[in-house]
């Protein structure tokens, strides 16, 4: 059998995350250019209308993720895409989507910051944001990819969970991943799982939902009978209520709709986790330079490993805990201050000794200086 060479490409990070999109059936894009996502816009724009999908290109960041979510309430699956201050601004709607339960794809290519920052430099210092960014209590999924390949596969998992739990995803990604390149294969539609929205209303209603089940089912906008969707506090019609008993409901249901499914929903790589006596936390572009140090470890007696999560929010507390028993040492590598370190510190700081080495300055992490951190860290135990 001929080599189906369409299917293997040589691309850039935004550029996959455009053609995993497509593929998982986005078909509307809307947002404002800003470094370093802006590849992400300039391919939408270029490959949308291929596929029947429209491209616009809104006055700011609000009205990006306002757009797709009009777009989204009408059944279509679409996307938005920014960095830093975008992603800033895209809060409240991100808020109002997840009440609302509009299926919406974000995606974050994080910068050096705050405000305006290094506009071209790494960072992966929008983690807590992604997941307290908007305010109250809320469900969050995001999902950190490490690869141009990963970036492909992972984006249709995004999709794919937002439209099964009817939220909002977050893809975070980083400048790193958002501005290498690298050789990879695009799965075509039918080798794939590719979910759709259930649209078939329970009773009638577009907030309901069956026994022990918590996501609804919502046709539509122009499909079936009229409904109302709003920001506040609402009724199984969608009718906004200031009933407590309904309000606490619908509150409790939000975040069981994702803590109920963490299993379906967390994702993670291991590497010799099991089998370590220092565990390396880190995600995104990160783990590139970490595996270059694992290779420079081989010949050294210190054994490491590795805990990646890709799926970022929720975060995989149970694998963390477990492996925390099994470590002396536990250190983060990650671009910023310290944010997946504060999660870190609070599942596993009873069991092992939590060190970490971030960098602020707009530059990489090398394997070299996670190498000289590990015998640090080694040394002193």
């Amino acid at each position: 059998m001929a080599l189906d060479r369409s299917r293997f490409q040589l691309l850039q990070g935004n550029e996959a995350c455009v053609e995993g999109a497509l593929t998982a059936g986005m078909r509307f894009y809307s947002g404002y250019p800003i470094t370093p996502s802006t590849e992400i816009a300039e391919r939408s724009s270029v490959r949308l209308p291929y596929y029947g999908g429209k491209f616009i290109q809104m006055e700011d960041e609000i009205s990006g993720i306002a757009a797709a979510l009009g777009a989204s309430v009408a059944g279509v699956k679409s996307m938005t895409a920014t960095s830093g201050p975008g992603f800033s601004l895209k809060q409240e709607n991100i808020g109002y989507a997840a009440i609302a339960e509009i299926p919406i794809v974000i995606v974050d290519v994080q910068r050096s910051g705050p405000s305006t920052g290094l506009p071209t430099s790494p960072s992966q210092g929008d983690v807590m944001q992604a997941k307290w960014g908007t305010h109250g209590d809320h469900p969050t999924i995001a999902i950190s990819p490490t690869s141009v390949q990963s970036t492909y596969d992972e984006i249709i998992r995004a999709f794919n969970l937002s439209e099964k739990y009817r939220t909002p995803v977050i893809f975070l990604m980083d400048e790193v991943v958002g501005h290498m390149r690298e050789g990879i294969e695009l799965y075509p539609k039918e080798e794939l799982e590719i979910i759709d929205r259930d649209e078939h209303m329970i009773n009638g209603l577009p907030y309901a939902v069956g026994e022990r089940e918590y996501v609804p089912k919502m046709p539509s906008f122009g499909k079936g009978r009229p409904y109302n969707i709003t920001g506040l506090f609402h009724d199984s019609e969608g009718f906004p209520t200031n009933d407590n008993k309904i309000a606490n409901d619908e509150e409790l249901r939000l975040m069981k709709k994702i803590e109920a499914n963490r299993d379906d929903i967390i994702k993670y790589e291991s590497i010799n986790a099991d089998d370590c006596d220092t565990l390396i936390v880190c995600y995104g572009g990160t783990l590139r330079a970490v595996k270059g140090a694992l290779e420079e470890l081989e010949s050294s007696n210190i054994k490491v490993g590795v805990l990646n999560p890709i799926t970022i929010w929720p975060f995989p507390e149970e694998k963390l805990l477990d492996l925390s028993k099994k470590v002396k040492n536990i250190l983060v590598v990650e671009h910023n201050y310290g944010q997946i370190l504060i999660a870190v510190r609070r599942i596993a700081q009873c069991n092992a000794d939590i060190h970490f080495l971030g960098k602020i300055d707009g530059t990489t992490i090398s394997p070299q200086e996670i190498v000289e951190k590990i015998k640090e860290v080694n040394q002193n135990a």
